[in-house]
């Protein structure tokens, strides 16, 4: 594992993780059962229940012209809503919140619990919170949508004068990626249950995919990746889920990560071709969240041993990545996003392709694809996150040879509070031969 989780580090992480830990999966099953049926005085009960556990002082919201969405979201405030001035909530682990709103929007959080304290000018703004945030002798912890040396961007949310203002107070701003991700990432069981059947149909729309250029190519049908794409959109709507554009690649196409076809500017699928589909979306559901999966095909009846020595390394390091959540997750330990990614790149890095492995293991799913939970990296961030009960990522490690070809291997999983689930089942464990008589080319994971 890279420095960040050196011998002494790791001890630490592990030692400060395991209450927390223990805490989270004890109120996992209420958390989540309660998830979408909130109103704010409970969304604000529960959110100080989890300061103290955290033994945090509390958590300032900070947002102006909706800089911060997930603000709202926690809140549950309307997202839409017009907000042109700054506002600021404050959640004090135990006692009455405070709106801190502006003269002529003082209306905007009238539906959150606490007392209204308005201001005119900035220096009543800097009054104001001087006095909600600095009214004890000892320095106050608060949490805020902020992360040191910026280690995860999207909990980035406050800007950095606004930190300043905050400790000139004597307050210590501490960031809010934990709770963020308890209160914005964990799925209830309705999310669950909409997430494994997105996944099942997900996984009927990219074989029907495949079929589809199976079909094409044996009545001798030109074939390319934008008509296969198009396929897909009406498989979409035919399932009821969302028309969400998805990565439709051959050949040198699948060797850049997010390469996507458009009608004027795509390839041809021939015969020889290999092929690439990443597809992500949700079902046209309120509260949805989506699904995430990536496979990878040949046109032939045979594949390559080119191919299948690169999808092997790819399969390898995606399946030890499971594996190594698995574990933990049934042993009761925690467990950070960076370490998982090490434990994937590792793979990759002692198979001699480290350099052509240029993303991230994974990211966090939830209402939308890239979700707010936890991210499977220790590459493009450190995310020290937890992976906690409810939560739910990908894994999708990937070997890209630029000018020749790109293998992805991209599953889900979500974990419960004393295992994981793979969802999408059966998961690719070779690549398919398009035109080889039907086979799923598939096992249970």
């Amino acid at each position: 594992m890279k420095t960040i989780f050196g011998p002494s580090r790791t001890r630490s992480l592990s030692q400060m993780g395991g209450n927390f830990f223990a805490a989270f999966i004890f109120c996992f099953t209420f958390v989540a059962s309660m998830h979408g049926q909130q109103s704010p005085t409970e969304r604000v009960t529960e959110i100080q229940a989890a300061l103290r556990e955290a033994k945090l002082d509390g958590w300032l919201f900070y947002d102006f012209r909706h800089s911060d969405p997930l603000a709202y979201r926690i809140l549950k405030l309307d997202e839409k809503m017009f907000a042109s001035r700054r506002w600021f909530y404050y959640i004090p682990a135990s006692g009455e919140p405070v709106k801190i709103v502006q003269s002529i929007e003082q209306f905007k959080l009238d539906s959150l619990p606490g007392r209204k304290v308005v201001f005119r000018g900035w220096q009543e703004l800097h009054a104001r919170l001087r006095e909600v945030l600095n009214n004890t002798d000892s320095k106050r912890r608060v949490a805020m949508q902020y992360s040191p040396m910026n280690d995860i961007p999207y909990i980035s949310r406050v800007d950095a004068g606004t930190i300043e203002l905050i400790r000139s107070f004597g307050v210590a701003p501490e960031t809010s990626a934990e709770l963020v991700q308890r209160f914005e990432a964990v799925f209830s069981p309705a999310q669950h249950q909409m997430h494994v059947e997105a996944s099942d149909k997900m996984h009927r729309i990219i074989q029907d995919a495949f079929a589809e250029i199976a079909r094409r190519i044996r009545a001798d049908e030109p074939t390319t990746e934008w008509d296969i794409a198009q396929f897909m959109l009406a498989r979409y709507k035919d399932e009821g889920m969302q028309q969400e554009p998805m990565i439709v690649a051959v050949n040198a196409n699948t060797a850049d990560p997010h390469y996507m076809p458009t009608k004027e500017k795509n390839s041809s699928i021939k015969r020889g071709d290999f092929v690439l589909i990443d597809a992500a979306t949700k079902l046209n559901k309120p509260d949805a969240v989506a699904t995430d999966q990536t496979w990878t095909g040949y046109v032939g009846e045979t594949v390559s041993e080119e191919y299948t020595r690169i999808f092997n390394i790819v399969r390898e390091a995606r399946d030890s990545a499971i594996e190594f959540v698995r574990k933990n997750i049934r042993d009761g330990k925690p467990i950070r996003g960076a370490e998982v990614d090490d434990v994937s790149r590792g793979v990759i890095t002692r198979a001699g392709f480290g350099d052509q492995f240029t993303h991230r293991t994974g990211h966090s799913i939830g209402e939308e694809t890239h979700g707010n939970g936890v991210n499977i990296d220790d590459f493009e961030t450190r995310d020290s996150r937890r992976i906690t009960p409810g939560v739910c990522f990908s894994i999708e490690p990937g070997i890209y040879q630029e000018g020749k070809f790109g293998v992805r291997s991209e599953i889900n999983v979500y974990v419960s509070d004393k295992d994981i689930e793979v969802t999408g089942q059966p998961i690719q464990t070779k690549i398919i031969a398009i035109l080889s008589k039907p086979e799923s080319g598939a096992d249970e994971h």
